[in-house]
């Protein structure tokens, strides 16, 4: 799950989409330097990405990209699954993805502060470019990838990505459906249970 979907399993509360969203740029133990439902979220955000990893269809869905992709075929579905959440939005949010972008990029703007360093560099570029709604669309699910191909060891096949996501849509698509339902689900009781589990530790 990329960022949107972050955002998106993080509930109603600011401090859990704040974390959830910066969860990938915080390590270890660091979590405890952040307010407790920022702690959650960065915690919600590795438990999304375990339960993404071990997931049979999500794993199903990597495996049409690993040819060219192999170990970021995973960093990839990130990506695509991001995609078929924004393009299949009405089905899970009544408010439009407009809205609840803006919506993000206000909440995640008032915490600008406390972000790590990585997480403050690109922000401004990712609320002015829209990158979040923009992934909607394929063209903008391909400009995402050469991004991450021009800053990472991720290879460049951005071409050859969108080919495999057109020629596999409704199989992709299909599978999204499955693996959302389970994470929304997932998410949910995490959301719920975390503040019993941490008074019982």
């Amino acid at each position: 799950m990329n960022y949107l979907s972050h955002l998106f399993l993080s509930g109603s509360s600011e401090g859990v989409k704040v974390g959830n969203f910066i969860g990938d740029f915080v390590k270890g133990s660091r979590h405890n330097r952040y307010a407790p439902e920022i702690q959650k979220g960065i915690l919600l955000h590795r438990q999304i990405d375990s339960f993404m990893d071990s997931h049979p269809v999500a794993k199903a869905s990597s495996e049409l990209f690993r040819s060219r992709y192999r170990r970021y075929a995973k960093v990839l579905i990130d990506i695509v699954y991001d995609h078929f959440l924004a393009v299949n939005w009405e089905l899970y949010r009544e408010q439009s993805l407009h809205q609840f972008v803006s919506e993000s990029h206000n909440i995640l703007l008032r915490h600008y502060f406390i972000m790590p360093g990585p997480v403050k560099q690109f922000l401004p570029f990712l609320i002015r470019s829209r990158r979040m709604e923009n992934y909607r669309l394929l063209s903008g699910i391909e400009r995402t990838l050469k991004i991450m191909s021009e800053n990472s060891s991720m290879p460049e096949h951005s071409e050859w990505a969108i080919e495999q996501i057109k020629e596999h849509y409704n199989t992709i698509d299909s599978q999204f459906k499955v693996f959302f339902e389970d994470i929304m689900a997932m998410s949910a009781k995490f959301i719920d249970e975390y503040p019993k589990d941490e008074q019982g530790v």
